[in-house]
C-alpha cells in the first residue's frame, strides 16, 4: 500500500482545511480525527481533491506514514496538544517529526521541542496565519524547531504556503519556539492593527455623521493606495453589511464587546518581561478588555463628566485625509514595536530570526497580509541590523509627512472625548524616541530617594548615590 508523505490529526475546520491543501498540492495525506466520523466526512465529501488515507485509530494512523513520519497536530492548544504527543511519542520513531500548528504558547513549544529530543524525535511548533479560507487557500507559516527537520518538511510546507511574486509565504523562523513567537507577535500586530482601524473608523463616524456605508465607502478608497491590506478590505465589507433582521447596518446591532483568545495578551506579557515597549498592542489588548466591562461602563456612563467640545470641521476631505494619515503613521509604529519585540526575544534565545523575512511571509495568506509589508521587507534589506523602523528613510518620511494631521487627530480626538487609546499612545512613543531628554531622570532621582537605587550623570562615568537623608553629598555607588 502506497503510504501518505504528511499526516493530519484533528480534523475542526483548520486541520481539516490544511489536510485538503496538502491533498490538493498533490501529496498523500493520512487523517485521523479522535471521532472517526470526522475523518470519513472529509474523506466522502471532498475525496476527489487528491489522494487520503483515513484512519479510525491512532496506530493505523501513524502505520500509513512514509519515514521520517511527519504528523501535523491540529487540535486545541495547552492540554489537548499535551494528550495527543504523549499517544503519538510512542508511536514514533528516531527522526520521525511532530508539528503543532496550533496556536501554543511559545514555552510550551519550547519545553515540548526539549522532551522530543531527548527522545530523538523532531519537534517544529509553526504558526499558521489565515484562517479557515488561508489553511485552505494558502497560509502564511512560520514554523520553528530544528534546521534539519525543514531541510524534510519544508518544501511541503512551501508548497502549500500562500505564493506572492513566486515567493512562497513560508520559512524557517528559528530554532524551538521561535515560530510560534513569531506568530504570537504577528496576532498582536493583528490587535494593533484593528484597534487603529476600529478609532479611525469612530472618529469618522462622530465627526462626520457619516453611516457605516458611507464609511465603509471611504475604507474601499484607502484600500487603493498604502493602506492596502485584507483588514482594510474586509472593514469595508462589514461596513457595508446590512442585518437581514432590522434593516440597520450590522455594525450596529453587533456588541461592542470584543473578545480575544489570548494571543494578544501573551505578547504584551513577553514585552513586559523583555522589556520592549509595546504600547499600541498594549492599548489594542486593554481597549478590548475594557469593551468587555460592563458592569464599570454601565456604572460610569451616568456619572463621569465629559466637558467635552463640539466638532468643527469644516473641510470634510481635510478631515478624513488626516485619519487616514494618522492610522497609516500609527500603524508604522505597531509594526515597529513588534519587529523591535522579535528582535529582543532572538538575542534572548538566540534563535538569529531574519525579520525581513518575517515580513516578507506576511506578505500573503496571513490576517495583517499588506502592501506595507514589502516597504518593511525593503527596509530590513537596506539594514539587516535597523535600529527601529521608524528610522528607515522611507519611514521616517512616511511617518513625517503626517505628524500633523496625527496631532490634529489625537487632539481633537480628546476634546470630543472620543477615545483613541491606539493612536494616542503610538503618538506617544514617536515623540518618547524624538525626544533628547524624557522625564525618567527625574524617575531616577525618585528611586534613589526612596530606595538607593543608585543612578548614572551625564558627565561622568560610573554610578552614583545622593546621601538624602544625610548630608546630600554624593557617593559613587
Amino acid at each position: 500500500m502506497a503510504l501518505a508523505q504528511i499526516g493530519v490529526t484533528g480534523l475542526a475546520v483548520m486541520g481539516r482545511n490544511l489536510a485538503r491543501n496538502f491533498a490538493r498540492n498533490g501529496f498523500t495525506v493520512a487523517v485521523h480525527n479522535r471521532s472517526p466520523q470526522k475523518m470519513q466526512s472529509l474523506i466522502e465529501e471532498h475525496g476527489d481533491e487528491g489522494d487520503f488515507i483515513g484512519s479510525e485509530s491512532l496506530e493505523d494512523f501513524v502505520a500509513s506514514l512514509e519515514r521520517p513520519r511527519k504528523v501535523v497536530i491540529m487540535v486545541q492548544a495547552g492540554a489537548a496538544t499535551d494528550a495527543v504527543i504523549d499517544s503519538l511519542v510512542p508511536l514514533l520513531e528516531t527522526g520521525d517529526i511532530v508539528i503543532d500548528a496550533g496556536n501554543a504558547h511559545y514555552p510550551d513549544t519550547r519545553r515540548r521541542e526539549a522532551a522530543l529530543k531527548e527522545l530523538g524525535l523532531h519537534f517544529v511548533g509553526a504558526g499558521v496565519s489565515g484562517g479557515e479560507e488561508g489553511a485552505l487557500l494558502g497560509p502564511s507559516i512560520m514554523p520553528g524547531g530544528p534546521a534539519e527537520s525543514y531541510e524534510t518538511l519544508g518544501p511541503i510546507l512551501e508548497k502549500i504556503a500562500a505564493q506572492v511574486d513566486g515567493v512562497p509565504c513560508c520559512t524557517h523562523v528559528g530554532p524551538d519556539g521561535a515560530g510560534h513567537f513569531v506568530k504570537m507577535v504577528h496576532n498582536g500586530i493583528e490587535y494593533a492593527d484593528m484597534q487603529l482601524i476600529g478609532e479611525a473608523y469612530q472618529l469618522l463616524r462622530d465627526g462626520l455623521s457619516l453611516s457605516p456605508a458611507e464609511i465603509g465607502e471611504i475604507f474601499a478608497q484607502w484600500n487603493e493606495g498604502d493602506l492596502e491590506s485584507f483588514l482594510i478590505e474586509i472593514t469595508a465589507e462589514v461596513l457595508g453589511q446590512v442585518d437581514a433582521r432590522t434593516g440597520k447596518p450590522l455594525v450596529d446591532v453587533i456588541v461592542d464587546q470584543a473578545g480575544q483568545k489570548g494571543t494578544g495578551r501573551w505578547t504584551v506579557q513577553n514585552a513586559l518581561d523583555l522589556g520592549v515597549p509595546v504600547t499600541g498592542i498594549a492599548e489594542a489588548t486593554f481597549a478590548r478588555a475594557i469593551s468587555s466591562q460592563v458592569a464599570q461602563r454601565e456604572a460610569a456612563r451616568d456619572v463621569l463628566s465629559a466637558s467635552t467640545s463640539d466638532w468643527h470641521i469644516n473641510n470634510r476631505e481635510g478631515f478624513i485625509e488626516d485619519v487616514r494619515l494618522a492610522l497609516y503613521a500609527s500603524k508604522v509604529v505597531a509594526y515597529a514595536q513588534g519587529f523591535d519585540q522579535i528582535q529582543a526575544a532572538s538575542e534572548q534565545y538566540g534563535w538569529d530570526i531574519d525579520r525581513g523575512a518575517m515580513a516578507r511571509i506576511w506578505r500573503g495568506g496571513c490576517i495583517i497580509r499588506a502592501r506595507f509589508l514589502n516597504r518593511i521587507t525593503e527596509a530590513y534589506e537596506r539594514d539587516g541590523e535597523l535600529a527601529s523602523l521608524l528610522v528607515d528613510p522611507y519611514f521616517a518620511d512616511a511617518v513625517s509627512e503626517g505628524v500633523g494631521a496625527w496631532r490634529r487627530i489625537v487632539s481633537m480626538a480628546a476634546l470630543t472625548g472620543v477615545p483613541t487609546p491606539a493612536f494616542s499612545s503610538s503618538l506617544a512613543y514617536y515623540d518618547a524616541l524624538r525626544s533628547e531628554r524624557l522625564p525618567a531622570a527625574l524617575i531616577q532621582g525618585q528611586r534613589d530617594f526612596f530606595g538607593a537605587h543608585t543612578y548614572k550623570r551625564v558627565d561622568a562615568e560610573g554610578t552614583f548615590h545622593t546621601l538624602w537623608s544625610g548630608d546630600r553629598s554624593e557617593v559613587e555607588a
